[in-house]
């Protein structure tokens, strides 16, 4: 596992080869069986497959909820990402699953204010997180590669500063992001 920080953009993490190509094929099986659905934020249905276990943001309502417990599956991997975070695996409280289809992508956003840390592992094909921030009316912009099978950490100014998003895939891809509880200030 190679791990570089951007120096770019602080609080960005990441590491290739996370899992061995058995593990992400076999997370991509699981992922496939979790009975992921559309994503629906608000009146508006994206193309991406998700499913959230543990706790799960309701964009109707603005509120974190209990949902279905964070399957065995993906404990290993939960342990595996807090430790690559230096956090608990217990400070995890969601795990989202998604599926892209070729077509399907995300647009840029932040993730809710509910969540601090993010921490995400990237299967199938490979991807760009593209990142921005508005500087004086102008955007800043970085990018980075979510090679199959790495690792990203959000945190501090790369968490909270800027936005992400993933283009539309021509390959299918799949992703597990872990997310803990922002604490109270």
């Amino acid at each position: 596992m190679t791990c570089s920080i951007l120096p770019a953009l602080p609080g960005l993490a990441s590491a290739d080869g996370f899992v061995t190509p058995a593990e992400e094929a076999a997370l991509i099986a699981h992922i496939d069986d979790a009975g992921v659905s559309p994503f629906k934020f608000q009146q508006w249905t994206g193309k991406r497959l998700t499913r959230s276990f543990g706790w799960s943001y309701d964009f109707e309502t603005g509120r974190v909820a209990p949902t279905d417990p964070i399957p065995s599956w993906l404990e290993p991997i939960r342990a595996l990402a807090a430790d690559f975070a230096g956090l608990a695996p217990a400070d995890f409280i969601q795990a989202l699953v998604i599926r892209y289809d070729p077509g399907a992508g995300i647009g840029w956003h932040k993730d809710r204010p509910v969540y601090e840390h993010v921490v995400g592992l990237s299967l199938g094909a490979p991807a760009t997180m593209r990142f921005r921030r508005r500087i004086n009316g102008k955007f800043e912009r970085a990018t980075a590669p979510l090679a199959p099978r790495a690792i990203y950490h959000l945190s501090g100014e790369a968490r909270h500063g800027w936005e992400h998003s993933i283009t539309e895939m021509d390959a299918p891809r799949s992703s597990i992001t872990f997310r803990s509880l922002a604490r109270s200030k």
